[in-house]
């Protein structure tokens, strides 16, 4: 494996003048810069991104936990936080949980030790102590687990207001939800509390169903919806916690004959462009999702320099109708 020392050999310079040009410091010429980028060429040399963040105190790479990158929201959301963390000059290191909390507290040391700028999570299963012990620059997602720890999360009760009030003005008259475990440590829950107080105003029977612990598990959706027809067989209004669950709604009532929007009404959460996809284009509550990356990015930089932030940050959603509804 060539060396650093090996390139400055090659480029007829010194071993600092290598450093100065990986680590852009002080005035380099572009001729200079050419030389010895032609040499690290030449030789096929790779810099040691873990010496040089030792070296200078910064790595550059920001981490990022979240709970399934197979999801279609979590795939979104990672796709802008990578680009817009690579256009402000860092690369991604990717974990993908699955909700495991040993696996999260292995990675969370396998960051640490790659001295990471920064973590975003989107996932949760520690204790906060464990997250106050990183002592590193940290934004989570939908999660609300410390005052000290800033979050990035959507509008999640004004979302479900909206979800079900446009089901009651389309004329639904019993209403379910199905969502993630009222249990869990995540602010999405305010989306099935804001779903039964907007019903309960209206004077409405309603339905609320959950998954267990594990609130991405598709098969649970089938269960879930299973069980709500055969218990409720009369429902016409169903706001699901997202857009792939509402696609599991779609997916049930074809089988089971009902027609949608006629006999079932269905709205959705996320916002995802895979929704567009579906055999009918989904109502749903749109997250900005790239924004929302955006944030959680310009966040972790902000500690990184020494900036103050705030410890809540509240994104707008909107209201798209499609033809579910």
């Amino acid at each position: 494996m060539p060396t650093i020392k090996d390139v400055a050999l090659r480029a007829g310079v010194s071993v600092t003048t290598v450093s100065r040009v990986l680590n852009n410091r002080g005035y380099l010429s572009e001729d200079l810069k050419k030389k010895v980028y032609s040499a690290m060429d030449d030789l096929n040399y790779r810099p040691n991104e873990l010496a040089r963040s030792l070296s200078r105190s910064k790595s550059n790479i920001i981490g990022l936990i979240i709970p399934h990158v197979s999801h279609p929201f979590f795939g979104e959301l990672t796709s802008h936080i990578e680009e817009h963390a690579y256009r402000n000059g860092y690369k991604l290191l990717l974990c993908n949980s699955q909700q495991d909390k040993h696996k999260e507290l292995e990675y969370i040391d396998m960051l640490r030790a790659s001295r990471v700028d920064g973590i975003i999570m989107g996932s949760h299963t520690l204790e906060v102590e464990a997250y106050r012990q990183m002592n590193l620059p940290l934004v989570t997602f939908d999660r609300r687990i410390s005052p000290e720890i800033p979050y990035v999360c959507s509008d999640n009760y004004r979302g479900g207001v909206l979800a079900t009030t446009l089901l009651i003005n389309k004329g639904c008259r019993r209403l379910a939800h199905i969502g993630g475990h009222p249990e869990l440590n995540i602010l999405s829950v305010l989306r099935s509390e804001a779903f039964a107080d907007t019903a309960r105003q209206h004077n409405l029977p309603h339905t609320l169903l959950h998954t267990d612990n594990n609130s991405f598990d598709v098969g649970a959706y089938e269960r879930l919806l299973a069980q709500l027809f055969n218990e409720q067989p009369d429902v016409d209004g169903i706001f699901a916690g997202s857009d792939l669950i509402a696609a599991y709604a779609l997916k049930a009532c074809r089988e089971r004959g009902l027609r949608v929007p006629e006999d079932v009404r269905i709205v959705g959460y996320d916002g995802i462009a895979l929704r567009s996809l579906l055999a009918l284009p989904l109502s749903t509550i749109r997250q900005p999702i790239e924004d929302m990356g955006k944030l959680a990015v310009d966040l972790i930089i902000q500690q990184v320099h020494g900036g103050a932030v705030h410890a809540e940050y509240i994104l707008p959603v909107e209201l798209e109708e499609g033809a579910t509804t």
